[in-house]
């Protein structure tokens, strides 16, 4: 057993986002001696870790020499450079989730063939090299509109998805390579958080249900527990289990997923990370994500992942027509609401759009706590005092 705890260990944590800062919350409550790497200097990790050096995530030889500074390395973002994740654990570095967990889940294209090879249910699809091949299939009716286009590396945050209805949409399109997949009515979107330690074992949380705004295709309320019949519940945890087992990751997996129709479960994408389909957890569960991401890249006995207490969490981000230093405007009247707790994550920049926290809404009664979360998103905005 290593000694993790007030001691010379030291943990690395590639990106400084939001999502590094909350696991940070858990390091210190334990004690952990933490390193981050991150190319932005204000980023929001600067004020909880312990050491902060500031680079690119992509440089190969930034990523190695930080490695081999700490003893166990993870991520917060998928943008990292995976061939020096993969010389450091040819130099016997611990990398969780591993270099070869990373490498099938970082390019979507990759991605979605793992799922079909593994029999994993997931939309049908097609990758395409660049666009003049996609163009070329549609022109030869290999491939028919509507259809969802994605960017097969670097989308995030509703970037590098397009719904393509018409041939004029295909026109704003980047030329590099890409999926088309077929669209899916579907009745719920869903996630499960996985929880998998390095001796193997699996926790999932429970499924969560999102509701997406419009027009930013990002999302507006996550709410936990989704409200849908108890065996599909139990089919998506089941689904989200076999994926975890498919992809052998260490630390957490959140798998976003459709339910269709009929009740099948279709799997979206991961993300081998902490996410923000989990943010509820912080208030809501017995172990938060960002406590369980820990204790399962240290192989540390996973935590109770049960909620307990209903919780809806609304995404804080950037009104639109505002950039420059942010306001948090009627903030004071949000706390004033029962079961209500801000999460503001650092940022001193808004922009449109942009994450700059959460607000969580516990409640036992699921469907108070979503009345609640409607008036705090009504009422708190963030906007630029320049």
């Amino acid at each position: 057993m290593h000694n993790y705890f007030s001691s010379d260990f030291k943990l690395g944590i590639l990106g400084g986002g939001q999502l590094g800062k909350m696991m940070l919350y858990e390091t210190r409550k334990y004690d952990i001696q933490t390193y981050v790497l991150e190319a932005n200097p204000e980023a929001p990790c600067k004020i909880a870790c312990d050491v902060f050096e500031q680079g690119d995530l992509m440089d190969y030889d930034t990523v190695l020499n930080f490695g081999r500074k700490v003893d166990v390395l993870t991520f917060e973002i998928e943008l990292v450079n995976v061939d020096a994740l993969a010389q450091l654990e040819r130099e016997g570095k611990k990398v969780y989730p591993s270099s070869s967990t990373l490498k099938k889940i970082q390019d979507k294209g990759v991605q979605k063939q793992f799922y079909a090879d593994q029999k994993i249910p997931t939309a049908a699809f097609e990758v395409y090299a660049n666009k003049y091949e996609l163009t070329e299939a549609l022109v030869r009716k290999e491939w028919e509109y509507p259809f969802v286009w994605k960017s097969c590396t670097g989308g995030y945050d509703g970037k590098g998805v397009s719904v393509i209805r018409e041939k004029e949409d295909l026109i704003p399109l980047p030329e590099g390579a890409c999926i088309a997949e077929k669209m899916i009515p579907f009745k719920n979107e869903l996630a499960v958080i996985v929880a998998r330690n390095v001796s193997g074992e699996v926790k999932t949380y429970p499924v969560v249900e999102m509701e997406f705004h419009p027009e930013a295709n990002q999302v507006e309320y996550v709410i936990c527990p989704a409200r849908i019949d108890a065996d599909v519940a139990e089919k998506a945890r089941a689904i989200a289990k076999k994926v975890s087992e498919s992809f052998e990751h260490v630390g957490l997996l959140a798998v976003e997923m459709f339910q269709t129709e009929d009740d099948e479960i279709l799997v979206n994408e991961v993300a081998p990370r902490p996410h923000n389909s989990g943010h509820y957890s912080i208030e809501a569960s017995f172990t938060n994500q960002f406590e369980q991401h820990i204790r399962a890249i240290l192989n540390l006995p996973l935590g109770d992942t049960d909620s307990k207490v209903g919780g809806v969490m609304v995404n804080l981000v950037g009104e639109e027509n505002h950039e420059g230093n942010v306001l948090y405007e009627n903030i004071e009247k949000i706390m004033q609401m029962p079961g209500v707790t801000p999460h503001i994550y650092g940022k001193k920049q808004t922009r449109p759009f942009r994450k700059m926290g959460h607000v969580t809404i516990v409640n036992k009664d699921l469907s108070e706590a979503r009345r609640i979360a409607e008036e705090v998103k009504k009422e708190i905005k963030v906007i630029s005092s320049s």
